[in-house]
């Protein structure tokens, strides 16, 4: 007599063969998918140790792109908030108050920040009005560090370059955070931890902040010194492409233990077609990078030639350095990019994106054109990078 046969199903289906499957998934909201196929495939998931979810962008009005399948995620804002930037999977949001705060939209964790703006109209006087339209830069050494000896540096600027950075401390007794130390004023484009130091960029040259010790009723004045002042000239080793000129901007990275400039190249179509728009078809055409010597005292860039197996995600509002072999799906060597230049800040953000090969020099699509949505961002600022966990969802 023939054994009777034995159906299985899904559900039993094993836990390494399922940690395989989720291994293979970049997109979180995938991810999320197969846990709720069933009760068993849920609690197994929980117990793998799962590569990070690809990145996100945040488009800063409650909207996110999915960069490896192109999906749109919509998280609400809180009301009458309005969102700058993010670090890592936090939010920067502000009100109509001048209220800031860090946020996690999974969690809704909320972290108060002093009201920056009002900061700045102190520090800049007659250089303020209610018209001017701040951007801010968020650094923080990774990951966010929710202690009471956490710090949050912010780098603000208005569309002169005017910048003031200031640090600030979280309060032992709150969630909230106060002074560390005096408002910088200086003509700073980034700002970026690297090995728990605080660095500036600004014109090339590289500038460390020495925190004081705590001082948060009389916060005092941080050292600021250049100690990178020397830069490549005639360093463009691609030249521009034909009737354009060349338009640079750099973002502060801290990879691996090193602190790049990373320079990114725009050619801007000379004699432009459209006089009132200029920057209408300025395109991406190359990167160039360049680490900071931080212990020979050459005060000098060098040229990098390859970024090994770190893939970097660039972005006015935050850059990220990470290795590609932890993220299915990133391309070593390679920098991730979105359109996010002064001139064109209500444009679709995939209109200048994609991926530059740092070996190659080529670039591709940020998303395959099947999958690329067309995008009218309502948000405030400049579209940023977004790194979800695996279990925020």
């Amino acid at each position: 007599m023939m054994a009777a046969t034995q159906s299985s199903s899904w559900a039993d289906l094993q836990m390494d063969i399922l940690g395989l499957v989720l291994r293979r998934l970049p997109s979180l909201a995938d991810r999320v998918r197969l846990r709720a196929v069933c009760r068993p495939w849920r609690s197994n998931a929980q117990l793998l140790t799962l590569p990070p979810p690809f990145p996100w962008l945040n488009l800063l009005d409650g909207t996110f792109l999915s960069i490896s399948d192109g999906e749109i995620h919509r998280m609400p804002l809180p009301d009458d908030a309005s969102c700058y930037g993010s670090i890592d999977n936090w939010l920067f949001l502000t009100d109509s108050d001048d209220g800031c705060s860090l946020m996690n939209p999974f969690s809704k964790a909320t972290l108060q920040l002093p009201k920056l703006a009002r900061i700045w109209h102190h520090e800049r006087g007659n250089a303020y009005n209610a018209c001017t339209r701040l951007f801010y830069k968020l650094a923080v050494p990774l990951p966010l560090d929710l202690s009471s000896d956490s710090l949050v540096a912010v780098l603000m600027n208005d569309p002169l370059r005017h910048s003031v950075v200031c640090i600030v401390h979280r309060s032992i007794s709150t969630d909230s955070f106060r002074f560390h130390d005096r408002p910088i004023k200086n003509n700073f484009y980034d700002i970026a931890f690297c090995g728990g130091k605080l660095y500036a960029l600004s014109c090339g040259k590289l500038f460390t902040v020495e925190m004081s010790e705590v001082h948060i009723e009389k916060p005092k004045v941080p050292h600021v010194e250049c100690i990178v002042e020397d830069f490549p000239t005639e360093s463009h080793s691609q030249p521009c492409p034909e009737n354009h000129i060349c338009v640079t901007w750099p973002y502060l990275v801290a990879s691996g233990g090193r602190l790049l400039n990373v320079i990114r190249l725009v050619g801007v179509p000379f004699p432009p077609e459209d006089d009132d728009d200029i920057f209408k078809d300025s395109l991406t055409f190359s990167f160039e990078v360049y680490e900071a010597d931080l212990n020979t005292g050459s005060r000098m860039w060098r040229r990098v030639e390859s970024l090994g197996d770190q893939a970097l995600f660039v972005g006015r509002h935050y850059s990220k350095s990470l290795s590609a072999a932890e993220y299915v799906g990133a391309q070593e060597d390679c920098i991730y990019f979105m359109c996010d230049d002064y001139f064109r800040s209500d444009e679709d953000p995939l209109c200048d994106a994609g991926i530059y090969n740092m070996r190659s020099g080529v670039i591709t699509p940020l998303l395959q054109e099947n999958t690329a949505p067309r995008l009218h961002p309502t948000g405030e600022g400049h579209p940023t990078w977004f790194f979800p966990a695996d279990g925020a969802m």
